[in-house]
């Protein structure tokens, strides 16, 4: 049997050049920029905070980097043409938003009832932005918006007593080749363990470390994707995730890029289960810490780029696998 120590993250966080009070943090790149067409690479992020509602968190962001205003209805909010690029703000909860065709698959409430709804539960339920995808270089622009909602009202240490407060990751991938997904799964599943401890850590002190972290993946399905045999083509990638994997509650949720390849695959194990149809890695590990002045979301970025230069190492990761798979 091989022992496996998963690596530190701190590998992959370089330390900020600058000295002195306090220094920006610094995003880490990863390996590729740009995608197999040569096109840009970008990400999308959803943050979940609490403390001021969805109007008052537009307004200031709107205040702060420019753009329109529009109200989609009293809990939902978007501002188009920031400095950042479209902006969202809304109640985390599909009941509040029924003229949303996809929202609320069986229970529809009325405009006034959704309104009622929202303002009754607005208290428990998180508030979430929500960015267009970004430039990998306006990535420290999000801390700014961070700053600008924390100066407004807006609280969040990880986890309620309710809920993890979340901070998503929607990432172009580098292709979306079958070899190319199937390697970047393999380096999260090997990374994970450390991802999940460094996101416990940090967690609010007076819950248990690993409250409302999504569920873990099972260790047959680890042992099974981990090994350096396991090259399928996309339909057996697909059921094999199912199969073991039939939830969006997992730490890297793969169901938005398998629906966007195979939606036959997908609706047929799924088919009311609330899916967006994206071609992105969608990581919803991370924690959102909107209360704390010194939290930047290079932290969690950074713990993305660790598995993507996992990924990136064939080599390494045919090492990292073999271990884990004969555990």
């Amino acid at each position: 049997m091989h022992a496996f120590h998963p690596p530190r993250m701190a590998a992959a966080r370089p330390m900020p050049a600058a000295t002195g009070a306090k220094a920006a943090p610094a995003f880490a790149r990863p390996p590729s920029v740009r995608d197999d067409r040569g096109r840009p690479r970008r990400v999308g992020l959803e943050m979940e905070f609490q403390g001021i509602g969805a109007r008052a968190a537009a307004s200031a962001l709107a205040q702060a980097f420019g753009g329109t205003l529009r109200e989609e209805d009293p809990h939902a909010f978007h501002i188009a043409d920031t400095a950042l690029g479209r902006l969202s703000v809304e109640l985390d909860m599909r009941y509040a938003h029924p003229q949303r065709t996809d929202a609320t698959p069986r229970v529809r409430l009325g405009a006034a009832g959704a309104a009622w709804l929202g303002t009754l539960l607005g208290r428990v339920v998180p508030r979430e932005l929500v960015t267009a995808p970004l430039d990998l270089d306006a990535l420290d622009r999000v801390d700014r918006a961070v700053g600008v909602l924390r100066a407004a009202g807006a609280r969040g240490r990880g986890a309620t007593l309710f809920g993890s407060l979340g901070l998503h990751f929607n990432v172009d991938p580098v292709s979306l080749e079958p070899r190319a997904i199937t390697a970047v799964l393999k380096a999260f599943l090997l990374l994970n363990r450390s991802l999940r401890r460094g996101i416990a850590e940090r967690g609010p002190a007076h819950l248990p470390p690993m409250a409302y972290l999504p569920a873990p993946y099972p260790d047959s399905y680890v042992r099974r994707v981990v090994a350096p045999d396991y090259r399928p083509e996309l339909p057996a990638l697909i059921d094999d995730y199912l199969d073991a994997n039939p939830s969006r509650d997992r730490d890297l949720d793969m169901l938005p890029m398998f629906l966007h390849l195979d939606p036959e695959r997908v609706r047929a194990r799924l088919p009311y289960e609330k899916i967006g149809s994206r071609a992105v890695f969608h990581y919803r590990l991370p924690r959102a810490h909107v209360s704390d002045p010194d939290w930047s979301i290079a932290e969690a970025w950074n713990g993305w780029v660790a598995v993507e230069r996992l990924a990136a190492d064939p080599g390494r990761l045919e090492a990292l696998g073999r271990a884990r798979a004969t555990r």
